[in-house]
């Protein structure tokens, strides 16, 4: 998987204690080795991460490794943006994009 620096790795096993619970809203990337667009989008979520990281708790997790997960909110794309608030998915985004982009999209959760 292609790791986004700063942007720590769920998995099935922990989603729900590092997603569902967390009490900042979480932009989860379901993200795959085999995937350009993905690896494309690691600096956009390092910055991101960064720069928002007191509002927003960026993670990755891996679809080939976390088939549960990704089942579960039937992920068919990569990479495919998801947004947890309260334990629930409010926004679901595919596809690469732009940080500017990306920062719009988010605008009302953060």
């Amino acid at each position: 998987m292609t790791k986004a620096a700063g942007v720590p790795e769920v998995g099935d096993a922990d989603f729900d204690t590092e997603v569902l619970a967390s009490e900042l809203p979480v932009l989860v990337e379901f993200t795959a080795d085999w995937c350009p667009p993905c690896r494309q989008m690691a600096p956009v979520l390092s910055a991101l991460a960064a720069e928002e990281g007191e509002r927003l708790k960026v993670v990755q997790l891996d679809v080939d490794h976390n088939p549960e997960t990704t089942n579960a909110y039937k992920v068919l794309s990569m990479p495919t943006f998801m947004v947890f608030q309260g334990g629930e998915p409010v926004k679901s985004m595919v596809g690469a994009r732009p940080k500017r982009r990306l920062l719009e999209e988010l605008a009302d959760v953060l």
